[in-house]
């Protein structure tokens, strides 16, 4: 009976010592940068997060407003572009180098329009000899009327005839020069197109260089005619350019809603056009077609995350919520609509949690790797 119970501590003091041995084990596996508290914790100490450019933020209702997505194009404003025409008919020769994007003055000159040895011959001395003749048989016949020589209804004629070569003659004589007629920029800024080439014949009146000022652009978008209902209630948008990864936003750049159209139909097709009018930052180009988020109603006491916020895993999305001052949480998340800045959040957030808005792809990198990847700039 002795031996038996001398066997049995024996085996429980063996069995304590495995035990024991064991939790060193698993204990000294998770010491070096142990990453996985729990089933759904990321331990992630603050030198690592600030090293990776993690930012936390307490989240706060807010007020979202209603989203309608759509497409749209960048316009320059009416009244901030202005065309140089052909005064006369002639060959185009430019005025030094001039080109797409070149910033130009009022009144610089831009080409010359040459007719020399043409069977038309030149405009401007065509002028004015037409202007020559004129005011002789005008003052000729101013003589006449005074004895009744001639009729006041002739007179009046002859005076007609000499005001209309005058005006003729001094609107090409004015930039008129041994090489040609020169055309200038009708206004200061910015040579938006060439529209004809080095050695082009050209007639009077036809366009030849497109200036903008970009002070002022509009932004027109299309929407289907099922949101006709929503259009008065849209006051600003958010849109987004093809040729970088911002996001601008109407109120930033004192935006202001113009009007809609009242029909489809037309270039337009099925579509209803929404006009809106902002200040140009320099960096936005017109004639770009962009994607457009239309602002609509107001969705008070609203949780809402901006993109940097949310990661992606086989169509789901989730953010992460710091549980203490090292330890985050991975949470499943229900988005709503999407305004290009932010998107609303229908379910897994609430108000009060503090979750990684920047920096949410470091964390999940953590959580995967069990250790933090360099820090690399998210945008």
């Amino acid at each position: 009976m002795k031996k038996l119970l001398f066997t049995s501590a024996v085996g429980i003091a063996l069995l304590a010592s495995c035990h024991n041995v064991s939790e060193r084990h698993e204990h000294s596996v998770e010491e070096p940068h142990a990453s996985h508290a729990g089933t759904n914790e990321i331990v992630l100490h603050p030198e690592q997060a600030q090293a990776a450019g993690v930012e936390v933020s307490t989240i706060q209702p807010q007020t979202f407003r209603q989203v309608i997505p759509t497409s749209g194009q960048i316009l320059a404003a009416q009244g901030d572009e202005r065309m140089a025409v052909a005064p006369v008919s002639g060959v185009v020769s430019f005025r030094g180098r001039v080109t797409e994007g070149m910033t130009v003055s009022a009144r610089s000159p831009l080409l010359t329009l040459s007719s020399r040895h043409m069977a038309e011959g030149d405009p401007v001395q065509k002028a004015r000899v037409n202007y020559e003749t004129a005011k002789q048989e005008y003052e000729r016949m101013k003589a006449l009327v005074e004895s009744r020589i001639v009729s006041e209804k002739a007179f009046a004629q002859a005076r007609q005839t000499y005001e209309n070569a005058r005006i003729s003659y001094e609107a090409v004589a004015r930039n008129h020069t041994s090489e040609g007629q020169t055309v200038s920029a009708p206004i200061g800024g910015y040579v938006k197109s060439l529209l004809v080439k080095e050695g082009d014949f050209v007639q009077m009146g036809q366009p030849l260089v497109s200036i903008t000022q970009n002070r002022k652009l509009f932004l027109r978008a299309d929407i289907s005619e099922r949101y006709y209902a929503d259009l008065p209630h849209i006051t600003s948008a958010h849109f987004g350019t093809p040729y970088n990864d911002q996001v601008y936003s109407l109120d930033d750049l004192n935006g202001r809603f113009l009007s809609y159209g009242k029909a489809t139909g037309g270039d337009n097709g099925y579509y209803i056009p929404v006009t809106f009018e902002f200040d140009n930052r320099d960096d936005v180009i017109p004639g770009s077609f962009v994607e457009v988020y239309l602002l609509s109603q107001p969705i008070e006491d609203a949780i809402a995350l901006p993109h940097s916020a949310l990661t992606e895993e086989q169509g789901s999305f989730f953010v992460y919520r710091q549980l203490d001052e090292e330890c985050y949480e991975k949470q499943l998340v229900e988005l709503g609509a999407d305004n290009g800045k932010q998107v609303l959040i229908h379910s897994g957030v609430k108000a009060g949690d503090r979750i990684v808005t920047r920096g949410a792809y470091q964390v999940k990198l953590a959580g995967a790797t069990s250790a933090i990847p360099p820090h690399t700039h998210e945008h």
